[in-house]
């Protein structure tokens, strides 16, 4: 649900803007990794002093530097940190629990990681005691996000959007803790407004700042049609915050509008106006474009366990630190110590890899399943005298691609590699029966693949590993 990006309403622009960003970091806490994969589960226990409490076992809320510590972790924007310390303190003091919500449209089944970027923020929050909110927003839904759309959506069915609304309830909790969280409907407060209150709500805000929004002015200039009914998606969007008294929305830095118009028009029935929290877009398995299943660069919640390790392993090495610090609860202060470690040599970026997928795929399968999938994938791809320390060569698809599509032209691939010093070297090894791809021998001038690939390739004593995207 809830997309957008755009400057905020007439009142708040200028005011906004000049929010806090949000901080990472913290201080290390001395430990102690080596480089074997094993050993590094200790990393998935809180660091000492540091832990993870539910509301449960909360006797009362933690410190507010130290729920900031967790709170501001992969955030990209927070408006503003100054208030939401100030709000903590507040909880800590009365002893009330934040509210804190994230709406999401249910326009598809099945939810992917980059979905649960958001869902882990609430945890988080939840962990640390407060009151979390997974908002599905069925009434929202008829409408469509228009964000990040240069066309108007198609409609949703109701019986649509209520069978997707069971299968995200499904698999939410997953991540959440289903006891302590709150299920709303914004059915429930929109379908009662009315006409009446629908006009009292669109005159609250201009057409004027409707069309700040980077999507609307867009196709506004280039005169494209812009549907009534989309204008109000905002504005809906922003009545849920009121609805709910919420002090806390979480969504996407591309929501940005949609989460400052709930700050507006809080101010306007008289409450006080909602932190904003933005966390940043999770690229998919291409390591350039969202993660999208439209696109084919998506890891699925409930894909397979053995599927999900495999396509974690597949990312890049760059990539992989920010899968650790939007898809874990490990804190920033632990993920940055355990990068330094791959950065000082002293632990392999294959080892850290391995360790990101067992934990995530743990996550949704549970320790059994991960431990199964990685060693199948350790069997697959390094049990075949091929070791772990091979350098890696990424390889542009696109330079290598055959005449059908998720097909390598092998001979463009080993020279890409730089295993070949020409096409007709390459050739002349492939008949010589000198390559040898995933340990077995290959004929072929073209390999299918899926993408993105990632391929053990040996041309006589020397391998390499071809990350292909």
């Amino acid at each position: 649900m809830r997309r957008s990006l755009g400057g905020g309403s007439r009142r708040s622009r200028g005011r906004e803007g000049e929010g806090e960003g949000a901080m990472a970091g913290g201080v290390l806490h001395g430990f102690d990794y080596s480089g074997k994969t094993a050993e590094l589960a200790e990393l998935a226990m809180p660091a000492a002093g540091h832990k993870l409490y539910t509301c449960s076992d909360m006797q009362e809320f933690l410190p507010v530097n130290e729920q900031l510590d967790l709170l501001q972790k992969g955030a990209a924007e927070i408006i503003r940190v100054s208030d939401l310390r100030e709000r903590l303190e507040e909880s800590r003091k009365t002893g009330r629990p934040l509210r804190v919500k994230a709406g999401f449209d249910p326009t598809a089944p099945d939810l992917h990681l980059g979905h649960t970027v958001l869902m882990r923020k609430l945890r988080h929050f939840q962990q640390l005691g407060h009151t979390v909110i997974f908002l599905i927003g069925d009434s929202t839904a008829l409408i469509g996000d228009p964000t990040g759309r240069n066309v108007t959506r198609k409609p949703l069915t109701r019986a649509e959007i209520d069978k997707n609304a069971e299968t995200y309830k499904q698999q939410v909790f997953r991540i959440l803790d289903e006891k302590a969280t709150e299920v709303r409907y914004n059915s429930e407060w929109l379908d009662q407004l009315g006409y009446a209150g629908l006009i009292g709500l669109a005159a609250k805000v201009t057409l004027s700042q409707m069309l700040d929004r980077k999507e609307f002015l867009t196709r506004f200039r280039a005169e494209q049609d812009i549907s009534l009914h989309e204008l109000l998606y905002p504005l809906a969007q922003g009545y849920d915050s009121v609805a709910l008294n919420s002090d806390v929305e979480l969504g996407g830095t591309d929501q940005k509008f949609n989460l400052l118009m709930g700050r507006e028009l809080q101010r306007d029935y008289g409450q006080k106006p909602q932190i904003v929290l933005m966390t940043p877009i999770l690229e998919g398995l291409d390591g350039v474009q969202k993660m999208s299943k439209s696109l084919g660069n998506a890891i699925g919640i409930n894909e397979p366990p053995g599927e999900m390790y495999g396509k974690l392993m597949s990312i890049s090495d760059e990539l992989m630190w920010k899968y650790y610090v939007l898809l874990t609860d490990m804190r920033q202060s632990e993920v940055d110590h355990y990068e330094a470690q791959v950065q000082a040599g002293e632990l392999h970026p294959m080892e850290a890899k391995k360790y990101l997928a067992q934990i995530i795929t743990a996550g949704f399968h549970g320790e059994a399943a991960a431990e199964s999938a990685g060693g199948n994938w350790a069997r697959m791809f390094q049990q075949k005298g091929e070791s772990e320390d091979l350098e890696e060569v990424a390889v542009a698809y696109a330079d290598v691609a055959g005449s059908e599509p998720n097909q390598i032209r092998l001979p463009k691939l080993l020279v890409a590699m730089g295993l070949a010093a020409s096409g007709a070297e390459a050739n002349r090894k492939i008949a010589e029966k000198a390559v040898r791809l995933e340990g077995d021998v290959v004929e072929s001038l073209l390999i299918p693949v899926t993408l993105p690939a990632r391929l053990v390739v040996r041309l006589g004593k020397r391998a390499k590993v071809a990350v292909v995207r």
